[in-house]
């Protein structure tokens, strides 16, 4: 599958946007997605998932409260709605996917397919 991200983009602090992904290649359906993200010198970290039906979604405690994940399997796109951001969440934020089952959704190692990334930048 190839992964599409967009949406990123500078914002000040308080401020809000919206990035998506778009999906191309297999049926978009039988894949769990994520958002990843990586600051500078920083490890790439899991920000948020959704399950296959949208019905789980995990948040890093970072950000619970703030963003929200969504899927549109008929679109064959997921987003990711941040709000209230700080100038900590700027990062590169990346799109995954994976189709096996894994114990640990957090680790980037558990993704087959990753996009570009899209730079969010939060000033102060």
């Amino acid at each position: 599958v190839q992964l599409q991200a967009s949406g990123g983009g500078l914002v000040q602090a308080g401020g809000s946007l919206r990035l998506s992904c778009a999906a191309s290649g297999r049926t978009f359906s039988n894949f769990y997605m994520a958002w990843f993200r990586q600051a500078p010198g920083k490890e790439r970290e899991f920000v948020a998932g959704i399950s296959r039906s949208g019905g789980s979604t995990p948040y890093a405690d970072s950000v619970k409260g703030r963003f929200t994940i969504s899927r549109d399997n008929a679109k064959n796109t997921v987003h990711l709605q941040m709000n209230s951001l700080k100038p900590e969440d700027t990062a590169v934020y990346y799109c995954a996917a994976r189709t096996t089952v894994v114990i640990d959704t957090t680790t980037p190692q558990s993704y087959n397919y990753w996009g570009q990334g899209t730079q969010v930048t939060v000033s102060s």
